[in-house]
């Protein structure tokens, strides 16, 4: 199942490259539905595919129950630390101009510098993270 999600994954951003010229990180597609694009603010004029990639992301649950599949819950209940970790992600998506799947899956293929970079930084910063939590902090 994972393998057929990657594949699909990959052939989505082949599609928007190919399609709109554009890049596929949610992050820059959330930015240009909600009006914070940058450099330029406003939303973006091509916000059509944008908001129906996001409405995807919110229904494909739903049609995997319809299709009769099963959808696991596999993000902790504990809202402070749900709350805690999605601040954490705004706000290293903001300050590292993108989202990890984004570096990883459309900046590493493009062979982009800075994407290398996030994701080196990304991947360090997770290490360490685990190494304190399971080791350090006992959680």
């Amino acid at each position: 199942m994972s393998l057929h999600g990657g594949m699909l994954i990959g052939l989505s951003v082949v599609m928007v490259m190919a399609l709109f010229g554009r890049i596929a990180g949610i992050a820059g597609i959330t930015y240009g539905v909600l009006g914070t694009d940058a450099p330029v603010k406003g939303v973006a004029t091509d916000w059509g595919w944008r908001l129906a990639v996001l409405l995807g992301f919110v229904a494909a649950p739903f049609a995997v129950v319809v299709v009769g599949g099963d959808v696991a819950q596999t993000v902790s209940d504990n809202l402070p630390s749900v709350e805690s970790a999605g601040l954490l992600v705004g706000l290293s998506t903001a300050l590292g101009s993108g989202c990890t799947p984004g570096h990883g899956v459309c900046g590493l293929t493009r062979l982009s510098s800075r994407s290398v970079k996030a994701v080196g930084t990304l991947m360090a910063a997770a290490g360490v993270t685990v190494l304190l939590l399971r080791h350090v902090f006992g959680a």
